[in-house]
């Protein structure tokens, strides 16, 4: 539904950011105005947050691997990873913070729609979960996500890779639902979810990252060399300058999505959670630039940076 046809058929506009506001440049000074929600000393883990992260299949293990460990590093207190049966427990092994759970898969090795049910019923009792690091067979993926979604309250869920799919086939499917929803596409990603082409996103992102959050209603981080975050009910937008081209490298999308995830988990909300992710990761990049060059390392080694760079952040 576009803007004018919100108008007509509500009687008032949907919230929607300025279209010639000017995005604000993520800086240090700029996060310690938004400061993330620390917890209590005396605390204990479950005041840190609860994430699930739904994804993984039979050919990309390690991706799910990533995102999940990401989310802790990020901060969050406790971890649950839903993934493909025949490789649960090589999971359980990479992350053993983590508690697994094995779903039904499909022949092909991916997460079968059938796991819906599990699925939603580990979802009702996080903080934030995410779907999509290392899925395969998008049109399932899109069953599973339609699936669960309506189900799981005012869940903050977090959508990357494979559950992007569910966008092009329901562009609305947000839109009357209790939970919020971060979603973080590269710009193929976005051209699909949009129908646009990839050159259109790439020459104008801020812009159609404006206009896909009116559309699905949610916090989108469109990644690239600038990455534009920009949420539907929000004015503000930001734009993220940091990093370099190391961090175009496999894997490192699914830390991006796993930090956010965490982020969220403790308490963040949607847009503070993608503006910090954002970043972090960038940053992490930066500092691996420095110490063994801007080509070769590993996305794997981002996540290592991650926890002192929020307390450098986080102090004065």
């Amino acid at each position: 539904m576009g803007y004018h046809q919100s108008l007509m058929k509500t009687g008032k506009p949907e919230s929607r950011p300025a279209a010639n506001s000017k995005p604000l440049l993520i800086t240090p000074k700029l996060l310690r105005r938004m400061p993330l929600p620390q917890p209590d000393e005396e605390g204990d883990k479950e005041e840190r947050g609860r994430v699930l992260v739904v994804g993984g299949s039979r050919e990309m293990p390690g991706a799910v691997i990533l995102a999940a460990t990401a989310a802790l590093r990020a901060g969050a207190g406790k971890l649950q990873i839903a993934t493909c049966r025949s490789i649960a427990q090589s999971v359980a092994v990479a992350v053993p913070e983590a508690r697994v759970l094995a779903l039904p898969e499909t022949k092909a090795g991916a997460i079968a729609a059938s796991a819906a049910e599990e699925v939603t019923e580990r979802a009702q009792y996080v903080n934030a979960v995410l779907f999509g690091p290392g899925m395969i067979d998008e049109e399932i993926v899109a069953r599973l996500v339609g699936r669960v979604l309506p189900r799981i309250g005012k869940v903050t869920a977090i959508l990357d890779a494979a559950a992007l799919q569910c966008f092009k086939e329901s562009p609305q499917c947000l839109h009357d639902l209790e939970c919020k929803a971060i979603v973080t596409p590269h710009a193929g990603e976005m051209a699909k979810m949009m129908n646009v082409s990839k050159a259109s996103v790439t020459r104008e992102s801020l812009v159609t990252a404006r206009e896909a959050a009116r559309k699905f209603h949610a916090v989108v981080a469109l990644k690239g060399a600038e990455t534009h975050i920009v949420s539907h009910n929000v004015s503000k937008t930001y734009c993220n300058r940091t990093g370099n081209v190391g961090l175009a490298t496999s894997g490192s999308g699914d830390t991006l999505s796993g930090i956010i995830s965490g982020l969220a988990a403790r308490g963040a909300t949607p847009l503070q959670a993608a503006v910090w992710g954002v970043y972090l990761h960038a940053r992490a990049g930066d500092v691996l630039a420095k110490e063994r060059g801007r080509l070769g390392y590993l996305a794997r080694e981002l996540l290592g940076e991650v926890p002192a760079l929020m307390a450098e952040l986080s102090s004065g």
